[in-house]
């Protein structure tokens, strides 16, 4: 790796967005092959019917997640990277409210299913998985690594703990373990990767006990993740909130076809998620230096992002019958058109995606909220009205327009964020030429730096 950078000519910040872009790749490599070997062989072997009910129990704790987190990620890594000296204050701060936070959300997962589920072993399966809730805490290390463009160490952590879920996954299908088995290995994985990012920060960076809390930071964070808390949880439901309709509306072997497609979808979207967790520290020291050279480089990485995202939703949508069939088997047919249609969900979540990492840096995200709101409304009200007549085909077709909605179509009416929906558009329009010109990105006085 060493030696094809040096080989490529690239500057040092160049280099390093290289290899934080390799080790995401890898990353994202092993995680997909995980879902076409160890994940398709779970489909298969737990059937339509169970596995999208495991599918629903992971939905239904998803959308309480964001209480969890209270939309701290992206403030934490705006912060680190900006003040990296203050590292301790800012980590153990967020840690320690999030601890707080993750026990309040999972007495309300473990109540609320309580409340409105009827089959006991749902419920049962559902507290089983909401103690992974307790783990998520240890996210503060992986965004300390992001703010830094550490990627490489996520990246490891993430390996190790797919490799070793996946190899207790095929010990439970060689055993014909029931469902309990399936969801407790996924509650384990999140202690696998707490207790990774754990270790890599000790060996790196410092020992954890060096964190401390303090009340200022605390009220900082609070204040600053409120408005992302609002719309995250919007956008958790309306990210989620799909399958557990589809769940309450039709069956559970439906929410298995339409995982199945998602599934795959989310694989696509390793492209979005990978240019900019590496380039936003990027950004965010090319604003305090020059605001019109970020403005360039903001358009460029979206150019990018977008219509690479456009090429794979148009290449998953002809491809989607061969993907189904020959990997998940003829059980799973009926999740081919559901995959054709949400493939092209990839371009309204990329510009969703990048678009809200914009804002952030900008520190406009105060109105985020209206952007998430109004894709959950839709996402809620329309599916309300199409599930009954159309089933998951019409969720399928929601789920695209109400990313478009949320990512792109409301920035027309907020003043504030209309610069961005004009960034989209030219993006939309004009972008695929910054794709040819990719290498000019990264390279010598052109770099991001």
């Amino acid at each position: 790796m060493k030696q094809f950078l040096k080989n490529i000519h690239l500057s040092s910040n160049g280099r390093l967005i290289a290899k934080n872009i390799y080790w995401s790749l890898l990353s994202k490599v092993v995680n997909m092959v995980s879902a076409l070997f160890v994940g398709i062989l779970v489909a298969r072997y737990l059937g339509p019917e169970q596995f999208g009910l495991m599918n629903y129990v992971v939905s239904y704790v998803s959308i309480f997640l964001i209480l969890a987190s209270f939309g701290f990620d992206n403030i934490e890594i705006r912060e680190e990277a900006r003040t990296p000296e203050q590292k301790d204050k800012l980590i153990g701060t967020t840690f320690w409210l999030r601890i707080v936070l993750s026990c309040i959300t999972m007495t309300l997962i473990v109540f609320t299913a309580i409340v409105t589920e009827s089959d006991q072993y749902t419920i049962a399966i559902i507290a089983l998985y909401a103690l992974s809730v307790i783990f998520s805490a240890f996210d503060v290390i992986r965004n300390y690594f992001t703010s830094q463009v550490m990627n490489e160490y996520v990246a490891k952590v993430s390996i190790a703990r797919t490799v070793v879920a996946c190899a207790l996954k095929l010990v439970l299908v060689m055993l014909n373990a029931s469902l309990t088995w399936f969801i407790a290995v996924l509650t384990f994985e999140a202690l696998l990767q707490a207790q990774g990012f754990y270790i890599a920060y000790s060996k790196t960076v410092g020992a954890v006990r060096q964190w401390f809390f303090d009340k200022n930071v605390a009220v900082f964070m609070l204040k600053q993740s409120f408005p992302l808390l609002l719309s995250g949880a919007a956008a958790y439901i309306f990210l989620r909130i799909d399958q557990v309709m589809i769940g309450k509306m039709i069956s559970n072997a439906s929410v298995g076809y339409f995982s199945v497609a998602t599934k795959i979808v989310e694989i696509l979207l390793f492209v979005p998620t990978i240019i900019i967790q590496t380039i936003s520290p990027m950004l965010v020291k090319i604003k305090k230096k020059d605001e019109q050279q970020y403005k360039q480089r903001s358009q460029q990485v979206l150019n990018v992002t977008v219509w690479a995202s456009i090429a794979l939703s148009i290449i998953t949508s002809l491809l989607a019958y061969y993907m189904i069939i020959e990997a998940f088997g003829p059980a799973y047919q009926l999740a081919v058109i559901p995959l054709q249609i949400l493939s092209f969900k990839t371009i309204g979540t990329t510009l969703n995606v990048i678009s809200g990492q914009f804002l952030i840096i900008d520190g406009l995200q105060k109105y985020f909220v209206i952007r998430s709101l109004s894709g959950c409304i839709a996402c809620v009200v329309l599916n309300l009205l199409v599930i009954p007549t159309y089933g998951i085909v019409g969720v399928c077709v929601i789920a695209c327009i109400t990313q478009l909605i949320a990512g792109w179509f409301i920035h027309l009416f907020i003043p504030i964020y209309r610069p961005v929906f004009f960034m989209q558009c030219k993006s939309l329009l004009w972008g695929w030429k910054d794709v040819f010109r990719l290498k000019s990105i990264f390279i010598n006085k052109n770099s991001l730096t």
